[in-house]
């Protein structure tokens, strides 16, 4: 998984990067990007408006996110923000052609920042082992590069321990039943959260918890729009839903608080919504009218519980106060 994702001639290293096989929240819209410049000035609030503050896009893509933050900075003009902003995009495929130099490239997540980091997407694509029940007990899933698959040995003493206690009911399901082991997305996670000096980490992603685990597990892959075997030759996207509630707890020594929401009650509360116009701007204002309904569906379109806006938002405070804006 990790050499078909990330290897030289891995999936993230395409010439068209991710946007052209699948459609992330930031490909839908601009919003997007608004909202988490709100929430990076709520940090910057918390953190007393700090000399250096850094939004540290983590799986960055082709560095969409932080080209969008860089736009609606230079719509509001905030002048004083942008002197101080430090934006880092950590994705380990080659800085893309046309980038704004303001952006920073580096394949490592940096040591010691003060501000936002948000991980939109990429713990679902941090490799995972599988786990099946077969006749005689739990087995390691091993893979081929055609997507051929066979049992092979009993999970370790650590993959054991990990699914006793994040992945109950697993020693009464029948065979067949399949598992993903969160290890190798706690250590990810708890080493991007403990990277930070002060501020929040953001992750975001398709996920579970230990009480509505997928019985089968939800190991797929993706590739120009479609969903398709998980063949690990570089052809496609490999990806399953996270167990956020693991990724939580293994970065709980470096977090102060923790919150989880819905991608759709998070960006409500940072002023996305799908609220459609008043009819009666379209007399006054006809354009006007067709720009905010344009916003409007494309905050439905984030927002929505059967889409987008079932994304899961684990936040985690490092040496910060509670954000109460997002509190109920």
């Amino acid at each position: 998984m990790d050499r078909a994702l990330y290897g030289p001639e891995g999936f993230f290293r395409r010439p068209e990067g991710p946007a052209g096989h699948f459609r992330t929240s930031v490909h839908a819209s601009p919003l997007f990007a608004g909202a988490v410049l709100r929430l990076l000035r709520l940090v910057d609030a918390a953190l007393g408006n700090p000399h250096r503050i850094s939004l540290i896009d983590l799986g960055a893509g082709r560095g969409e996110l932080l080209a969008g933050i860089l736009a609606a900075l230079g719509e509001d003009g905030d002048t004083d923000l942008r002197a101080r902003l430090q934006l880092v995009a950590v994705e380990l495929a080659d800085r893309p052609d046309g980038l704004a130099a303001g952006i920073e490239w580096c394949a490592r997540v940096p040591e010691g920042a003060v501000g936002l980091l948000i991980a939109n997407e990429w713990l679902d694509n941090v490799p995972c082992d599988v786990v099946e029940l077969g006749p005689d007990g739990p087995r390691v899933v091993e893979v081929a590069r055609d997507g051929a698959e066979r049992l092979g040995p009993e999970p370790d003493r650590s993959q054991q321990a990990w699914l006793e206690c994040w992945w109950p009911g697993w020693g009464d399901a029948e065979p067949g039943a399949r598992a993903e082991l969160g290890l190798m997305r706690d250590a990810a996670w708890a080493g991007a959260v403990g990277s930070l000096a002060a501020g929040l980490a953001v992750a975001v992603d398709y996920a579970h918890t230990a009480d509505a685990r997928p019985r089968y597990g939800s190991l797929t892959g993706y590739a120009r729009g479609r969903e398709v075997p998980p063949t690990p030759d570089g052809s496609c996207d490999l990806t399953a839903h996270v167990a956020l509630d693991a990724c939580a707890a293994a970065a709980s020594q470096c977090a102060h608080w923790t919150r989880a929401l819905d991608q759709r009650t998070v960006l409500r509360r940072l002023g996305v919504s799908g609220q459609r116009p008043e009819l009666a701007l379209a007399s006054s204002d006809p354009r006007g009218y067709v720009r905010a309904l344009s916003r409007a569906g494309q905050a439905a379109e984030l927002t929505d519980p059967a889409g987008l806006g079932r994304f899961s938002w684990l936040l985690q405070g490092v040496d910060i106060p509670r954000l109460t804006d997002l509190e109920d």
